[in-house]
């Protein structure tokens, strides 16, 4: 008879992996290689997707992908793609 009736999955939250890396991972090695192969410097592509790798893998550093969305939220400028800017405060009544 077994112990445990029920199983519950211990890593219904793991991200999506796209071979080793997470998407984010993925895209910051991937860019910066496609950019070496298309201006034929593929020594420097290869050199900064390794680069993008590690500078995004020290920056998550046990933390969610979401940090890093929070951060450039608050740190980029409001016109920045994809980014709402923060309303003015005299509008904040507004807002709720």
């Amino acid at each position: 008879m077994s112990a445990d009736k029920y199983v519950i999955p211990s890593h219904m939250d793991d991200p999506e992996l796209i071979g080793f890396w997470t998407l984010d991972e993925f895209l910051a090695m991937v860019i910066p290689f496609t950019w070496g192969i298309l201006s034929q410097h593929i020594v420097f592509g290869i050199g900064f997707a390794i680069l993008g790798w590690w500078a995004l893998r020290k920056a998550k550093a046990g933390r969610a992908t979401s940090w890093l969305i929070h951060l450039a939220y608050w740190h980029l400028p409001g016109g920045f793609p994809s980014l709402r800017a923060t309303p003015p405060s005299y509008l904040r009544l507004m807002v709720g």
